[in-house]
């Protein structure tokens, strides 16, 4: 943990912060000195931040057996991921925090598996569509027939998380509009270039759907500038006998004939006020996703929410915490001149894998909270 006064005119004493604020214990310090310098720039956010802190037990809120070495992480996310067989393991290899990384979008995009057994993950057909709107973890695992040791979600919030923001969006009730296609612009993707795999779970999802998504943000690297992915079944398990295996199929160029549920995928390098003019050629969105967009870090983000605002179409931006979503409502709203037409609120998808933050103790969920425009 950083010093919250780190950066100011005396530097930090050595070693990690330990002294916390005794109000709202969000922030840490490494001195009574530097807590007490730091105050007057404290004071006003000190009790927003202990509201927040409030919530620790909603966040760290799930279904699933291995939720307490999930969510109170007394090493890291690799130990906790060697504790379930995974750490660097596929596509799973960029959950860590230990560097693992690769320019081989092979490892965790198109040609990833569960490396898991077909009774712990989604590698085949549902035995039938959800009956009822999916509102939490439990409902998706219920409908799924996955037990709750299964850590599936830890890599599924992805898709699940596009899935919730379209229904909490108006493009819901424009069924006319969308029919059997429905085009979705992901701003932003990160982490998830190389974990593509896993939106094949649109196809359950968005049953008799179209879907296409085109990916467009500053961090896919150039070499894949362009690519187009289609994904005509799920990822499939690590069962040598399981059907998936028989059926599964990544194909590029718009393959998936016959396939009535198609996602394609294309990934555009760019920020994406500078590449919309080329996008829209090719793709109107009916929805745009930022996950988490940490709007309020970068000023990049202004002249892309200016572009929603005259573009009117439904936009649904995530963050890891709710600090994040309040400093990025404030923007959005300075931008637009109107207030959020979706309010922060918790997103049920959040991945249930606790992020290890440096700057403030707030929980911390990849794609966590969800407001829109």
């Amino acid at each position: 943990m950083e010093c919250a006064a780190r950066g100011s005119t005396t530097p930090c004493a050595p070693g990690p912060a330990t002294r916390r604020c005794g109000n709202c214990g969000a922030v840490a310090y490494c001195s009574l000195s530097h807590q007490m310098s730091h105050w007057n720039d404290h004071k006003d956010e000190c009790p927003r931040l202990e509201q927040q802190m409030r919530r620790v037990d909603v966040l760290n809120d799930f279904p699933f057996s291995f939720t307490v070495a999930s969510t109170i992480l007394e090493d890291s996310r690799c130990s906790f991921l060697d504790s379930i067989g995974l750490h660097r393991t596929g596509i799973w290899s960029f959950e860590c925090c230990c560097g693992m990384q690769s320019d081989d979008s092979r490892i965790g995009g198109k040609y990833g598996e569960w490396s898991l057994p077909s009774i712990l993950c989604p590698c085949t057909e549902p035995r039938g569509p959800a009956s009822t709107c999916l509102s939490s973890w439990k409902d998706y695992y219920q409908w799924r027939c996955l037990p709750l040791d299964s850590p599936v979600a830890i890599l599924l919030h992805w898709p699940i998380t596009i899935y919730h923001c379209f229904r909490l969006s108006s493009v819901q009730t424009l069924t006319s509009g969308v029919r059997d296609k429905l085009h979705i612009h992901y701003l932003g993707p990160d982490k998830e270039l190389y974990q593509l795999a896993v939106f094949g779970e649109l196809k359950a999802l968005f049953p008799g759907i179209q879907l296409h998504i085109e990916l467009v943000g500053p961090a896919v690297p150039q070499f894949r500038d362009g690519e187009e992915t289609s994904l005509c079944d799920y990822l499939h398990c690590s069962d040598e006998g399981c059907p998936c295996k028989s059926s599964y199929k990544e194909l590029s160029g718009g393959g998936c004939k016959g396939n009535s549920s198609v996602v394609s995928l294309k990934l555009r390098k760019g920020f994406y006020h500078d590449k919309v003019r080329d996008i829209l050629k090719d793709s109107y969105p009916h929805l745009i996703v930022a996950p988490n967009a940490g709007v309020a870090a970068f000023s990049s983000w202004l002249p892309t929410i200016e572009l929603i605002k005259e573009m009117g179409v439904p936009a649904v931006f995530t963050d890891y915490c709710e600090e994040a979503a309040n400093l990025a409502a404030c923007c959005i709203s300075n931008v637009t001149n109107r207030p959020l037409k979706l309010p922060i609120q918790i997103n049920p998808f959040r991945q249930p894998l606790v992020m290890e933050d440096s700057a403030l103790y707030l929980p911390c969920y990849s794609n966590c909270f969800i407001f829109g425009i």
